[in-house]
């Protein structure tokens, strides 16, 4: 198991646990739980594989990648309490599973020939798509259209990976760095109550 197919497999992960959470305060049952989660985990990457014309979808040519699914689903609803008592929880493994989809968004564009353009593009709609499509499921609005910085944080991790990779940093080295810099992008923003500017 190569290094970008371990945390294609985390992030699928941490995305269902980040989906099934949301409905905690809203429906306890287990299959609405579940059916969020799986949308949360496979929204993104099921509209980049669309895009970029890629067949068959990932969750469907690598059964591996339900049974994570189904993993992160039965945490969330077997340890709700324990992980609702963790500091911040959701925003945590939202911050881990966008950092983890971005990269990997990015090495499957270039992976298929794609211009360097679309897959700073396509990392970033592997990671925010799924929870776009979560927050509009549980009736929230959804956290790309809120002021905080979101969808810039996985961009910036994007190109950061592509510059990385044009001056030759080896790939494991630069998959780990540039999900570092997504994450701690989004955390110092939350910390520090950072923004883009607004369109007054």
């Amino acid at each position: 198991m190569d290094l970008q197919y371990a945390f294609e497999l985390i992030g699928t992960f941490v995305f269902a646990i980040s989906g099934a959470l949301a409905i905690r305060e809203k429906e306890h049952d287990l299959f609405g739980a579940g059916f969020t989660g799986f949308i949360t985990a496979i929204g993104g990457g099921t509209l980049r594989d669309i895009l970029l014309d890629s067949y068959p979808l990932v969750w469907i040519g690598n059964v591996q990648v339900l049974y994570a699914i189904l993993a992160g689903v039965f945490a969330a609803f077997i340890f709700p309490r324990f992980l609702s008592k963790l500091r911040k929880t959701f925003f945590l493994f939202d911050t881990l599973g966008i950092g983890f989809f971005t990269v990997l968004g990015v090495e499957k564009a270039l992976s298929l020939g794609f211009r360097p353009e679309i897959a700073a593009i396509m990392g970033m709609f592997s990671a925010v798509m799924g929870g776009v499509i979560r927050d509009t499921l549980t009736n929230e609005i959804p956290v790309l259209f809120r002021k905080e910085i979101y969808a810039s944080a996985c961009l910036a991790g994007a190109v950061f990976y592509l510059a990385m990779d044009y001056f030759g940093l080896e790939r494991n080295y630069n998959l780990l760095i540039s999900m570092a810099v997504v994450v701690s992008i989004r955390l110092i923003a939350m910390k520090y109550k950072l923004s883009l500017p607004r369109l007054d």
